[in-house]
C-alpha cells in the first residue's frame, strides 16, 4: 500500500480536495487501484448536523454516513463508492479511544494523545485503506488522504504527529506528501509572493513533515523566477514545485498535474506500477474537459433553495447538472435565487430584490428546488412551484422539493388552502407530509432514514423508468425525516399527480410525476394543459452523479429545459451524435458512454 498524504497552508478552502481527487484520478487513469481518506480535526461526530454554511453541504454515502463534501469530489473523480470510515474526524477517534479505556484495553495505563490518539489514528488509517471501493471487490494498491484545515491549527496537531510517526511506520518509500499552498498576488504590485508558502513549508517542516511536492493555488501560471525561488527556500527540486491555477473547470485539474510531470514523479518516488500505454480513462477525461470550452448553447436553470449565499451549500447539485449539460452539449447558467426573496414579504420590505428574484425565476429554461431544512422560504419554493407547474415550465423537486410540491398541489389543485407538512405547521388540517415513525426527535445526529434504499417503480409508462433504463427498480441516497402522508396518495392520483414510484413495501412515496395530460390551470379566456417535465423525487440523485454518467432525474430536467425530452424518449433513450458532441470537436467518434447514457443495472 502506498499512501499520499495531502496537507494544505495559508488558508482553509484552497482546493486540497479537488487536487486530493486530482491525483487519484491520473493515478487511476495508470491503471491503479485508488481509495480516499478525508480526515477533518473538528470534534462534531460526523457532518450530519452541520448547517451548509458552516462547512457546504452534507454528503450523504451509501451505507448512509453523513460526510464532508470532499468525499464528493472523490466519488466523482474516481467514480468509487466510499463509506462513512473514509471520513475520518477527532469526535470519531476521541470517542473510539475512550471506549476502549472504559473497556479496560488500555490495562489501567494513563491515557494519552501521544502513543493512545496518535496510534488510533493511524490504525484507523491503516485498516480503512484497506477497504474495496470498486465493484470488483479488488483492495486499492493506494490511498490518498487529505487533511483539513491549515498547517498549524490547534486540533490538527495530532493528526501532524501521527503522519510524522506514520511515514516511519510504512517506510519512506511508501509515504508522500503533497503540500497544497497559496501564492497571492496583491493588485499593489501585481508580483506573485512566495513568503506565506515559504513560512507554511517551514512550519510543517518543523512538525517534522517534509513536503515532496509543493502544490501552488495561484490565479494565473507560476512565473519560472517564483517557482525557482520556492525551490531554494523550500529545499525541493524544481520540478517538484507544480503549479495549479485557476481554470474554467475544475476537470481540468488532473491534466495540468499529468502534463507537469506528476505521474512521473509519483512512479519514481513510489515506486509504482503503472501502465502508460492503454490509458482510456485519461483519453475519456481530455475529451470531457475539452468539450466543456466548446459549447456555443446555453441553458439557465433557477435553483431555489434557502442556502443559495454559499455555493458549496449545493456542491453536489450543480456538478449534476454540469454533468447533465456536458452529456448536451450545453452550457450551464445556474441561476440562485433565494426562495425568501419571492414571497410577498419581500415585496413590501425589499421590492427591487423581489422583482429581481421573479425575473430569474421567469427568464430561466427550467427550475429545480433542492434539499433543505426548517420552515424559512418554504412560502416562497412553493410559489416558485406553483409557477413552474402552471407555466408547464419543467420542474424537479429533490427531498424537501418534492414534499412542496406536494403541498402546491394540495392547496392549489386539491383546494385544501392549510396543506403543509408537520415539520413546519403541525397542527395543519390536512398534513400532507409527516415525520417518519421511527424519527427519533429527541436527538438530532444520525437519526433520519440514510443512504441507499430502493425504489420500486409502480407503472410502465412512467417518464421516470424510462430515463433510469427501463429497470424495475433503483437504488438511490436519502437523507429525511419526514416523508409524504401514504393515507392521501389516492388524492393526489385522482387529480393527475401520480406517485410511480415507492418503496418496496408500498408505504414510502419515493417519485411523483404530473401526467402530461392534467391540467395546469383553467381560466375563463384560455386553457392550457400538458407538462413536460414537472418530477419530484424523496431521494438525493446528485450523491450518485457523474461526469459521464449524469443522474437520470437531472438529466431529465436539463433535456426539457432545451426541448429535447420527448425526443431522446421516442428514440428509445438515445441521444443523437450532433445531441452530443461539440461540431467543432476534433474527435470522428463521439464517447459511446455519453452517446448512449445506458445507465447500469443496480
Amino acid at each position: 500500500m502506498r499512501y499520499i498524504l495531502v496537507t494544505g497552508g495559508v488558508i482553509s478552502g484552497i482546493g486540497k480536495g479537488i487536487i486530493a481527487s486530482s491525483v487519484g484520478t491520473i493515478l487511476k487513469s495508470c491503471g491503479l487501484r485508488v481509495t480516499a481518506i478525508k480526515i477533518d480535526p473538528y470534534i462534531n461526530i460526523d457532518a450530519g448536523t452541520f448547517s451548509p454554511y458552516e462547512h457546504g453541504e452534507v454528503f450523504v454515502l451509501d451505507d448512509g454516513g453523513e460526510v464532508d463534501l470532499d468525499l464528493g469530489n472523490y466519488e466523482r473523480f474516481l467514480d468509487i463508492r466510499l463509506t462513512k470510515d473514509n471520513n475520518l474526524t477527532t469526535g470519531k477517534i476521541y470517542q473510539s479511544v475512550i471506549n476502549k479505556e472504559r473497556r479496560g484495553d488500555y490495562l489501567g495505563k494513563t491515557v494519552q494523545v501521544v502513543p493512545h490518539i496518535t496510534d488510533a489514528i493511524q490504525e484507523w488509517v491503516m485498516k480503512q485503506a484497506k477497504v474495496s471501493v470498486d465493484d470488483d471487490g479488488a483492495e486499492p494498491q493506494v490511498c490518498v488522504i487529505e487533511l483539513g484545515g491549515t498547517v498549524g491549527d490547534i486540533e490538527s496537531m495530532p493528526f501532524i504527529e501521527a503522519f510524522r510517526q506514520f511515514q516511519f511506520k510504512v517506510k519512506r518509500e511508501n509515504f508522500c506528501n503533497i503540500h497544497v499552498s497559496l501564492i497571492p498576488m496583491p493588485n499593489t504590485t501585481g508580483e506573485q509572493k512566495t513568503k506565506p508558502t515559504q513560512n507554511s513549508v517551514r512550519e510543517l517542516r518543523g512538525l517534522g513533515l517534509s513536503p515532496d511536492l509543493i502544490m501552488c493555488r495561484c490565479a494565473t501560471a507560476l512565473e519560472t523566477a517564483v517557482k525557482e525561488k520556492i525551490s531554494m527556500f523550500c529545499h525541493v527540486e524544481p520540478t517538484q514545485v507544480v503549479c495549479v491555477h485557476d481554470v474554467s473547470s475544475v476537470y481540468k485539474v488532473p491534466l495540468i498535474l499529468e502534463n507537469q510531470g506528476v505521474v512521473n514523479y509519483f512512479c519514481q518516488r513510489l515506486n509504482l506500477p503503472v501502465d502508460m500505454r492503454h490509458r482510456k480513462m485519461h483519453t475519456k477525461w481530455k475529451e470531457m474537459a475539452d468539450r466543456a470550452d466548446r459549447f456555443l448553447e446555453h441553458v439557465s436553470i433557477a435553483l431555489v433553495g434557502k442556502y443559495t449565499k454559499l455555493s458549496d451549500s449545493y456542491t453536489s447539485v450543480i456538478k449534476a447538472l454540469q454533468h447533465s449539460a456536458l452529456a448536451i452539449n450545453h452550457k450551464l447558467e445556474v441561476k440562485y435565487i433565494d426562495s425568501a426573496d419571492l414571497e410577498p414579504a419581500t415585496l413590501k420590505d425589499e421590492p427591487v430584490k423581489y422583482h429581481e428574484a421573479w425575473q430569474k425565476l421567469c427568464s430561466s429554461n427550467g427550475v429545480l428546488v433542492p434539499g433543505g431544512f426548517g420552515v424559512r422560504g418554504t412560502e416562497g419554493k412553493i410559489l416558485a412551484i406553483n409557477w413552474a407547474r402552471r407555466q408547464g415550465k419543467p420542474f424537479l423537486g429533490v427531498c424537501l422539493g418534492m414534499q412542496l410540491a406536494v403541498c402546491e398541489f394540495a392547496r392549489n389543485v386539491l383546494g385544501w388552502e392549510d396543506a403543509s407538512s408537520t415539520e413546519f405547521y403541525p397542527k395543519s388540517k390536512h398534513p400532507v407530509v409527516i415525520d417518519m415513525p421511527e424519527h427519533n426527535p429527541g436527538q438530532m445526529g444520525g437519526t433520519m432514514r440514510l443512504g441507499k434504499r430502493r425504489t420500486i417503480f409502480k407503472t410502465d409508462d412512467s417518464v421516470m423508468k424510462k430515463l433510469y433504463g427501463g429497470f424495475e427498480y433503483i437504488e438511490e441516497r436519502h437523507r429525511h425525516r419526514f416523508e409524504v402522508n401514504p393515507e392521501l396518495k389516492h388524492h393526489f392520483e385522482a387529480k393527475g399527480l401520480k406517485f410511480v414510484g415507492q418503496d418496496e413495501e408500498g408505504e414510502r412515496m419515493e417519485i411523483i410525476e404530473l401526467e402530461a395530460n392534467c391540467p395546469l390551470y383553467k381560466s375563463p379566456v384560455f386553457f392550457v394543459s400538458g407538462h413536460t417535465y414537472f418530477v419530484g423525487v424523496q431521494y438525493h440523485p446528485e450523491f450518485t452523479s457523474r461526469p459521464i454518467k449524469p443522474s437520470p432525474p437531472y438529466f431529465g430536467l436539463l433535456l426539457a429545459a432545451v426541448g429535447k425530452l420527448q425526443s431522446y424518449l421516442a428514440k428509445g433513450c438515445h441521444l443523437s451524435p450532433r445531441d452530443t458532441y461539440s461540431d467543432c470537436s476534433d474527435s470522428s467518434s463521439p464517447e459511446t458512454d455519453i452517446l448512449e447514457l445506458n445507465f447500469p443495472s443496480l
